[in-house]
């Protein structure tokens, strides 16, 4: 399964019944509640990566991708303007990206 598959999936299960499905059920506790659960995977990812927990952190990161992109959805937020962000930056320096955006 590719992001935009796991995109497309989230975006049909954003029309489900939240009784029915968890996708549903987040995005039906708004934009913040989304971001929350983002939060709390990425500090689980966090977690397993310090731990050198190889199995961990590949499960934690599904998770984080999979809540990104449900927060992402929430906010009407197309994963291709993210993908094009990062088309966007490619060939530039992190360096002179970041200073670029320090205005």
């Amino acid at each position: 399964m590719t992001l935009d598959d796991l995109a497309a999936v989230i975006a049909k299960r954003a029309q489900a019944d939240p009784d029915s499905s968890w996708t549903a059920k987040l995005l039906a506790k708004g934009p913040e509640k989304c971001a929350e659960k983002f939060g709390e995977e990425a500090v689980e990812a966090i977690i397993e990566a310090v731990k050198d927990d190889k199995a961990g952190l590949t499960s934690e990161a599904a998770d984080v991708l999979f809540h990104l992109l449900v927060m992402l959805q929430s906010r009407d937020v197309a994963l291709s303007d993210v993908m094009a962000e990062l088309a966007r930056r490619q060939g530039q320096s992190g360096i002179a990206e970041k200073a670029s955006r320090a205005k």
